[in-house]
Order: structure tokens, then sequence, then C-alpha cells
């Protein structure tokens, strides 16, 4: 089992930056995937990022050149950076993570991930 917590969510004007956190606790979290999704009320669950285990990255369109994904190994944690925010970033930001050895090539669907954490509310103003 893996128990992940998000934090590092708040409010930020458009063009603002955030840098979200998810700490994970219970395995040694290199070995697993670490994503991001987001969901705003009343839409479906939305893929934005993911680091793999080799370290690999694969972002969303609509973020891509905004946000940035990283991981710390030593701190069994995984970072989104969001930069240029805007209002249609607003959302809950989920973090995700999956010990699966073999993946698919970007990980974007929600089914892939096993172990989530509780969210963390990301809203952005104009």
């Amino acid at each position: 089992q893996v128990q992940l917590a998000e934090s590092g969510g708040g409010s930020v004007q458009a063009g603002g930056s955030l840098r979200l956190s998810c700490a994970a606790s219970g395995r040694t979290f290199s070995n697993y995937a670490g994503g991001w999704f987001r969901q705003a009320p009343g839409v479906e669950r939305d893929f934005v990022a993911v680091i793999k285990r080799s370290g690999n990255t694969y972002y969303a369109d609509s973020v891509k050149g905004r946000f940035t994904i990283s991981r710390d190994n030593a701190k069994n944690t995984v970072y989104l950076q969001m930069n240029s925010l805007k209002p249609e970033d607003t959302a809950v930001y989920y973090c995700a993570a999956d010990g699966a050895i073999i993946t698919s090539a970007t990980m974007k669907s929600p089914y892939e991930y096993d172990y989530w954490g509780q969210g963390t509310q990301v809203t952005v103003s104009s």
C-alpha cells in the first residue's frame, strides 16, 4: 500500500505560480510512477502530467511549457511546478501512483493508477 498526501494548493492570480507536493509513504516511491490529475466541477478527472520510474515525463498539451513535474526519491515526493497559471487551471489537483512495471507510454488514463491522494484545491483568478 502507498499513501499519498498532496499539499501546496491555494489561490493565485492569473500569471502566478504554485508548487504542489505529493508525499508518499508506505513503500519505496522510486518503484512507482507518479502522476497528477485535475478535476473541475462537473467534468471528468483530466490527466496533467506523469513522471515514470525511469524519470521520463509526459504532459497534457494544455500544460506543456508551463508545468513541470519532478521527483525526489530520497524524500518520497513528487512535485508539480505550475507557472503562468490561467483561470482554466482552476481545479482540485490529485496525485496518483502506480507500481506496474509495464505501462502505457503516456499513462494518461486514471485507470492506470492504483493509489490516489485526497486532492488539493487550486484557484486561479483573472
